[in-house]
C-alpha cells in the first residue's frame, strides 16, 4: 500500500469515512467504515453488495488497491443504510497487533471464522473454528455448506492468510443450522 493510501486510510478510520477499494484477488471492489489498523491488517464494517452491513472484514494492508476515501457513491450508501434502519457496526473488540491475535480474538468473539488464502486457493474459503495455533499454523475446524462439522481440523500456514471475516450473515446462517462443533471435534487431530 502507498503512503497516500495509508494516509487516505488513516484520515477514513479517523473520520468514520465510507470507503471503496479494489484488492489484487477479487474483480469486484468492497465497501465499508474503517474501525481499526493494525500493523499488517484493517478492520471494515463490510457493507455488501444489497447495501446493508454484512459483518466484519479484516484484510492485508499490503493488499489495497485503488482506494478511495471517500467513497464515491457515499451519499446513496448512506441514505439507503439510514432508510434501512441499518447502524455502522460497533468495534469489536478484536485486536490486530498480530494474525494470531486477530484470529484468537475474533475466534472468541464470534461463532464462526472465514479463513482466504487467495494466494494460493483463490475463490474458496474456510469457515469454522479455531482450534489450536502455533507460531505458523492454524488448526480450524471447519463447517461444510450444508451446516454440518468436519470430523478433524484442517491445517492452514499462517503465511497464506490474506482475509480473514467473522459475524457476515453467511457465517450466521451456517452457525444457526449447524450449532456449535461437538466438543469431541474442537480437540485438535493432528
Amino acid at each position: 500500500m502507498s503512503k497516500k493510501s495509508n494516509a487516505q486510510l488513516a484520515e477514513a478510520h479517523r473520520d468514520k469515512t465510507l470507503v471503496k477499494f479494489w484488492n489484487p484477488y477479487d474483480p469486484g471492489s468492497t465497501n465499508g467504515y474503517v474501525l481499526d489498523i493494525g500493523p499488517r491488517f484493517f478492520l471494515l464494517a463490510l457493507i455488501g453488495e444489497e447495501i446493508r452491513f454484512n459483518g466484519f472484514q479484516c484484510m492485508r494492508l499490503s493488499d489495497i488497491r485503488r482506494l478511495r476515501a471517500p467513497n464515491p457513491y457515499a451519499d446513496f450508501i448512506v441514505a439507503a443504510l439510514r432508510k434501512r434502519g441499518e447502524t455502522i457496526h460497533k468495534k469489536p473488540r478484536v485486536s490486530l497487533n498480530s494474525l494470531q491475535e486477530l484470529l484468537k480474538s475474533a475466534n472468541r468473539l464470534f461463532p464462526l471464522v472465514t479463513i482466504h488464502q487467495e494466494g494460493v486457493k483463490p475463490g474458496t474459503c474456510e469457515i469454522g473454528r479455531v482450534v489450536e495455533m502455533s507460531k505458523s499454523h492454524v488448526f480450524m475446524l471447519g463447517i461444510s455448506p450444508n451446516a454440518i462439522w468436519d470430523d478433524k481440523p484442517t491445517k492452514i500456514p499462517l503465511r497464506e492468510i490474506t482475509r480473514v471475516d467473522f459475524g457476515g450473515s453467511y457465517e450466521d446462517a451456517l452457525h444457526l443450522v449447524g450449532g456449535n462443533p461437538p466438543q469431541s471435534k474442537l480437540k485438535s487431530q493432528r
